[in-house]
């Protein structure tokens, strides 16, 4: 396929999965439960850090997580007493276990206290054109109170080379406007266009069928190829094509 026709083939693949039937098969389905910004930004954040494995038991355990959260859980952040953290001990998704979750619980307390809430970290240290340096930030942010070091590993830094695929989705959500009630785009001091596409061993794979990435490993080098070609074919909203790759990957088998 030559440029045009690829991305032909790719909106078309968008405008199949990007609409409101992706939700209930996908883990963005917990922050949709809520209205209110906050609860959105947190349940989204929290979902996305265990959003790896199994589709089926992600849900799952973040449904399970928003319940010890008293499913409020920006309140649950602000207002939680020590023994309210207890509660989350027993909790465990993979290597993401509660002691790395009471960590994340008093993190994003300590960021809506201090540094206007997560948004404004983003927004405060984004590039024109991409949020790979606010990651890397966040993450600095997020560990400068005391934590465990093993809960470091559950946030990724792409300066150190990781393409941060979860955080990356996570920023997809909440800046991204799809008009169609998939991403929420309530994170308006952001643009789409800054957005990098959540690289994954389905979305990897198939841009390279695609022709649109060469290097072999998933990491940040191959996020800049893949999103360089991707702002190619649309600027403006390059990560749209991530319902593409991912759909193609996941539903396809392409």
């Amino acid at each position: 396929m030559n440029t045009s026709e690829l991305k032909e083939f790719l909106d078309s693949k968008v405008e199949s999965y990007n609409n409101p039937k992706f939700i209930d098969s996908d883990p963005i389905q917990i922050p949709h439960q809520f209205s209110k910004k906050e609860d959105i930004e947190v349940s989204g954040f929290l979902t996305a850090t265990i959003s790896w494995g199994n589709r089926k038991s992600i849900i799952n355990n973040a449904t399970r997580l928003m319940h010890l959260l008293d499913n409020s859980p920006f309140d649950f952040v602000m207002n939680h007493s020590k023994n309210d953290l207890e509660k989350l001990t027993p909790f465990v998704h993979r290597t993401f276990n509660g002691d790395d979750c009471k960590c994340f619980i008093a993190s994003l307390k300590h960021i809506y206290k201090n540094h206007n809430g997560l948004e404004a970290i983003f927004s405060k240290h984004a590039t024109n054109d991409s949020l790979q340096e606010s990651i890397s930030k966040f993450k600095s942010i997020f560990f400068e109170i005391d934590h465990l070091k093993r809960t470091q590993k559950h946030v990724s830094d792409p300066l150190k080379n990781s393409a941060a695929k979860r955080i990356n989705m996570y920023l997809r959500w909440m800046v991204r406007n799809d008009t169609t009630g998939v991403d929420f785009g309530i994170w308006e001091t952001l643009s789409p266009s800054q957005l990098s596409c959540p690289l994954d061993v389905h979305s990897g794979n198939v841009a390279r069928k695609l022709g649109l990435l060469k290097r072999k490993q998933n990491d940040a080098k191959a996020l800049f190829e893949l999103d360089s070609a991707l702002r190619k074919l649309d600027p403006n909203d390059p990560v749209k094509y991530d319902f593409a790759l991912f759909g193609l990957g996941v539903f396809e088998g392409f």
